[in-house]
């Protein structure tokens, strides 16, 4: 089914066509990550059993490839993960001379690779990169993207001419064990829930808005309830993954999450997150692996887009508004109409 409109629409909202089989034009089919079922995953209830399956991952993937390379950021999923590595592995790490949001990952990425040896290299992020690379992740995508996928299509080439066979990444922490503080906060009602998860409100940007709503409609529970946990469960882990899955596959770069194939065996406990400890069994497993730091307050993967996109006018396509607030929009809100419209102008040709 051809609907450019809904899925710009979907692409505002969630920043992905969440909807297999609707795609922008003839000849697009765009995939979404298929997820692993529970009852296929391990389960673990403690920091010492995730700490056993990930060694035995990594048992496993030494054997298979030669030379294996890391994403390393400043915070403890991808710490954790580090120091399974090999010494002389590669670590790569974002770095922008645009922005300062990189700064803390730099020292903190810094010492966990002499921690275990590893050699770090410093992936630098610019306007120019996103302009280089954006065209060809979303080509791969058959829609327009996440910021992230740019920057790390470029740190896999990277890794691919230092001879890496594969990528570690430790997104799935998040989604598995409960880093998703900041919605994991407080029960929601369901419209204070949509109104708070959805990226941009498709009826403030595009001309041409469609109902893109019905992901929180399976999550409904009576009038004014949600299952939120149900919701981020499904489409909010589904949004992280797909990007990951995307930038990778179009980079032509394995990678292997080996958070993604876990699950909690007992419920997440809503009250030790809402204390302040977040992820509190990968924060146990941080203190065994690093007894001699303090954990890291939880960051998001930073993007330097905020610097990059901010005298940026906004698009001038037909299927924008001419009315948009652009003066109080975010950087990434700011992205995800740059990236729209660079996609919209490849695919359709400039309007």
């Amino acid at each position: 089914m051809i609907d450019k409109e809904y899925c710009l629409s979907s692409y505002m909202a969630y920043r992905y066509t969440y909807k297999d089989g609707v795609d922008y034009a003839e000849g697009m089919c765009h995939k979404n990550f298929e997820p692993i079922p529970d009852d296929k995953k391990t389960a673990v209830k403690s920091a010492r059993e995730i700490d056993e399956k990930i060694q035995r991952d990594f048992d496993r993937l030494h054997g298979k490839y030669k030379k294996i390379g890391i994403l390393l950021s400043g915070g403890m999923d991808s710490a954790v993960l580090a120091s399974y590595m090999k010494p002389g592995s590669y670590a790569y790490t974002f770095v922008s001379k645009q922005s300062e949001v990189f700064d803390s990952d730099i020292k903190r990425s810094k010492e966990y690779s002499e921690k275990y040896g590893l050699n770090q290299k410093l992936i630098d992020i610019s306007f120019d990169d996103y302009k280089a690379f954006t065209p060809i992740v979303t080509k791969h995508k058959c829609g327009p993207v996440h910021s992230i996928e740019p920057q790390i299509y470029k740190a896999a080439k990277q890794a691919q001419a230092d001879g890496v066979e594969l990528m570690i990444i430790g997104d799935g922490a998040d989604y598995v064990f409960g880093g998703m503080d900041q919605l994991l906060g407080k029960d929601w009602k369901y419209d204070e829930f949509v109104n708070r998860y959805i990226s941009l409100d498709p009826e403030l940007v595009l001309t041409h808005p469609k109902y893109v709503y019905e992901p929180f409609e399976k999550y409904r529970i009576g009038k004014d309830d949600i299952d939120f946990q149900g919701f981020m469960d499904d489409l909010c882990t589904n949004e992280s993954y797909s990007s990951y899955m995307n930038a990778f596959n179009a980079s032509g770069l394995p990678y292997f999450d080996p958070y993604e194939d876990l699950v909690m065996a007992e419920p997440k406990d809503l009250q030790r997150i809402r204390n302040g400890e977040s992820k509190y069994l990968i924060r146990d497993l941080y203190k065994m692996k690093y007894p001699e730091r303090e954990v890291p307050k939880k960051i998001p993967m930073p993007r330097p887009v905020d610097m990059i996109f901010k005298d940026w006018t906004g698009p001038t396509r037909s299927e924008f508004r001419k009315d948009i607030p652009m003066n109080k929009l975010s950087g990434n809100q700011k992205w995800q109409l740059w990236c729209a419209e660079l996609f919209l102008n490849l695919t359709f040709g400039n309007d």
